[in-house]
């Protein structure tokens, strides 16, 4: 056994809890303007990337992350041709949603343009060569100041952002300042889906209930749902805001037919069984949602440590 392979991978959850895996290589390690960025390879999880000390995304569970995000909302909707991307710097959000051949346009906004350069450069099997879709605009801005300034209108909004730390970019996309701003570039039978923090049994409360209760007062209908990502070693939740569409009705056969018609690659996650569960969140988080008073605002923000 090499020095190499007896190094570690180590990630503070918080001061308490941290997990580790074993590092084979470190890629690249820099700071941009916003954040500090790694990717690294670990023997469990492959090619990683990191933001602030926060796993993004690997190789080895990258695609549970993504088409939980992307697909539950994506097939819930009966006409789907504009979606808006809010963050995504890997580029594998915009190739799971470029896989639905019935979309026209994939506008993705990031505010750090280092962070898409090296996903480009290091992470191919992220984004598939998504950035090359003729269908994919890519624009470096900040999501809440350009859909501020402009009049699209898109059928899916699809928030993919780093988590909301206090040094961080992104706490101003999880307010609900910002989803009354998503709302209002929503056609009228649009959905806004989002990563809404760690939904496990213990640490649901951080984030995800305050997220769930600031969509559910803008949004119709709010749904969340939650998956295991193991390079997270947590359940990680998900929340739909829809304007009429409950994406929790939709029938397995239906979302079976809609993959088959309409993605020219099966998934390796998510499909009609999956869907038909999805929205059943535990008897303990459905509390929690009930008991929640918090609502994300500018000037009330939620952070995570």
């Amino acid at each position: 056994m090499n020095k190499k392979s007896k190094r570690w991978y180590i990630e503070y959850i918080n001061e308490d809890l941290s997990y580790s895996s074993r590092l084979k290589n470190v890629i690249y390690t820099g700071q941009s303007k916003f954040q500090h960025i790694d990717i690294i390879e670990t023997i469990p999880f492959g090619k990683t990337l990191i933001l602030d000390g926060k796993t993004q995304s690997s190789e080895s569970d990258e695609h549970i992350y993504h088409e939980l995000l992307v697909h539950p909302a994506l097939h819930s909707l009966d006409k789907v041709q504009n979606i808006f991307i809010a963050g995504g710097g890997e580029g594998a959000t915009a190739r799971e949603a470029l896989s639905h051949n019935g979309v026209e346009s994939v506008t993705m906004v990031d505010l750090d343009e280092e962070v898409v350069r090296v996903c480009k450069q290091y992470l191919p099997n992220h984004h598939k060569g998504s950035f090359d879709d003729t269908r994919m605009t890519l624009i470096y801005d900040d999501a809440l100041n350009y859909l501020s300034t402009t009049n699209e209108i898109y059928d899916l909004v699809i928030i993919d952002i780093s988590d909301p730390l206090e040094a961080g970019p992104a706490y101003k996309l999880f307010t609900q300042e910002f989803y009354t701003i998503v709302f209002n570039h929503l056609e009228n039978n649009g959905m806004m889906v989002l990563q809404a923090g760690s939904c496990g049994p213990l640490d649901h409360k951080d984030v995800f209930t305050a997220i769930y209760k600031t969509v559910d007062s803008i949004y119709p209908i709010t749904r969340g749902y939650n998956g295991f990502i193991p390079s997270y070693n947590s359940d990680w939740g998900f929340i739909i805001g829809s304007k009429t569409i409950d994406p929790a009705l939709l029938l397995q056969e239906k979302v079976d037919n809609k993959i088959q018609k309409y993605l020219a690659d099966d998934l390796k996650y998510y499909d009609g069984k999956l869907h038909e569960g999805l929205f059943n969140l535990s008897k303990e988080v459905r509390t929690s949602i009930k008991n929640e008073d918090r609502i994300i605002t500018l000037d009330n923000p939620i952070f995570i440590v």
